[in-house]
């Protein structure tokens, strides 16, 4: 099972103008604990910093059931998805709707629902999508166990 941890991340970079900016932006981070998810945020981000100097501002460890990333170029944008699976209670004999959260990325909000469906139509399961919202997150650093 894979822990995933939000990190906010607060460095200084090159603006296009070229004058150095502030930027505070949120990464979604696979690691074994907050320790080295914060190590590997900051190995990860360093690049980035015009300064070299990178400050963590929060690390929240985050469930997610599953995610849906995508390698297309225009999917630039991550959204958080609660899915209602839904089952029968078969003692009471009523419906039973168990929330999961997972994350898609694509490049709008209706795309992000049908590539939700569409990896959601393999699921034997029956399901219902009860939200679809936006994040500020910015990109998705995976464990790589060929390390």
């Amino acid at each position: 099972m894979n822990n995933w941890y939000e990190c906010k991340v607060r460095y200084e970079r090159l603006a296009d103008t070229g004058l150095s900016k502030k930027s505070s932006e949120s990464y979604l981070v696979d690691a074994y604990s907050m320790t080295e998810a914060e190590a590997r945020i900051i190995e990860e981000v360093t690049p980035f910093a015009s300064t070299g100097e990178v400050m963590i501002s929060s690390i929240k460890r985050e469930k997610f059931a599953e995610l849906f990333l995508s390698t297309e170029d225009e999917d630039d944008k991550f959204y958080r998805c609660k899915v209602l699976f839904i089952s029968l209670d078969e003692k009471n004999g009523v419906e039973k709707k168990t929330p999961v959260t997972m994350i898609v990325k694509a490049s709008s909000l209706m795309k992000a629902v049908n590539r939700l469906d569409k990896e959601m139509s393999s699921s034997m399961t029956d399901y219902s999508i009860a939200s679809v919202v936006e994040t500020n997150i910015m990109d998705v650093f995976s464990l790589d166990l060929s390390k």
